[in-house]
């Protein structure tokens, strides 16, 4: 079955956060070579919890750490876990792409 994919920026992230669905993300998740598992999709509902709360994505890398850090513990609150999830040059950056979120307002 094809996904739709809804319209995207020139960055790949979705120009309407409401467009996303968990096909979409599994799909721009391939894009980054990224098969997503449990793991993937606790962060990713995190995220998107975090976005309904606070109408943004964490503005940098240590503002994601801190908030998985306050909802899963110290396990998966740092830095190294998030970058092997979600490899690249900004763990938050890839993560909110496949999240379906605004791109963060402090990632370069």
């Amino acid at each position: 079955m094809s996904v739709v994919m809804p319209a995207r920026n020139s960055e790949g992230f979705l120009e309407n956060p409401e467009a996303w669905t968990p096909p979409v993300a599994e799909r721009i998740a391939a894009e980054s070579d990224i098969a997503l598992n449990d793991a993937h999709w606790e962060i990713i509902h995190m995220l998107r919890e975090f976005y309904a709360e606070h109408e943004m994505a964490p503005p940098a890398a240590r503002f994601f750490v801190k908030a998985v850090k306050q909802h899963f513990g110290e396990e998966k609150g740092n830095s190294i876990y998030l970058m092997q999830l979600f490899p690249g040059t900004s763990a938050v950056k890839v993560a909110c792409r496949i999240a379906g979120l605004p791109r963060p307002t402090n990632c370069l």
